[in-house]
């Protein structure tokens, strides 16, 4: 597997060229796809010079590398950035929503798509996009199982997947799979069943309650 190291910037505006050359190559990713997009395409659509664009991605691997990094991130802080305090049942609504909006924008259900259709020859663009998104979210969310007070959950973590695969598995089967056509479902009812099984498997009882 190819090894994965991050892009450091140390020259003054180094990171903000990064970013205009990232957000010059996600449009044509998406139009193109990974095999069809050139380093050129990159370029223009970045609106710097091909010297510019080597001087900080060595080629298409190491910038469609760092594309997926910084989506994957980005998404993690807008969703997860909020503390997870309160009762159960509002946090983990609110929580519910902020997943699903975010994740249903049609850009990043684009990306997903195309990182689907590569991971079978860069493996390790899946393992970016669980590390920086999939595997922080999923911690965040058992932590939150283990410290609240207001539950008592045998299995924290299998518990935190079950919440995130459902809206995920969700996600995916609405919005890329085209399911809902075939099978439409309004999110809140998910999120309401979804919330409600895992607050009331997880309420304690009186004598915990009174210990407390």
């Amino acid at each position: 597997m190819r090894k994965i190291t991050n892009l450091e910037y140390s020259r003054p505006g180094c990171a903000e060229k990064a970013d205009q050359i990232l957000r010059g190559a996600m449009p044509e990713f998406l139009a193109h796809g990974y095999a069809c997009t050139s380093m050129d395409k990159i370029a223009k659509s970045a609106g710097v010079s091909k010297q510019t664009l080597y001087s900080h991605f060595c080629d298409k691997d190491g910038l469609f590398t760092a594309l997926v990094k910084r989506i994957a991130s980005e998404k993690f802080r807008l969703v997860w950035s909020q503390p997870l305090k309160g009762q159960p049942d509002l946090v983990l609504r609110d929580l519910a929503h902020r997943i699903i909006e975010n994740a249903s924008e049609d850009e990043y259900l684009c990306f997903a798509r195309l990182i689907i259709g590569e991971s079978s020859k860069r493996p390790d663009l899946a393992e970016i996009f669980v590390q920086e998104l999939i595997q922080p979210a999923t911690v965040t969310l058992t932590e939150y199982f283990q410290n609240c007070p207001h539950l008592e959950i045998n299995d924290p973590e299998a518990t935190a997947r079950i919440f995130v695969g459902g809206l995920i598995h969700f996600i995916m089967v609405q919005n890329v799979l085209q399911g809902d056509k075939l099978m439409p479902m309004d999110s809140e009812r998910l999120i309401d069943s979804l919330v409600d099984t895992i607050v009331k498997s997880g309420q304690k009882t009186p004598s915990q309650k009174i210990s407390l």
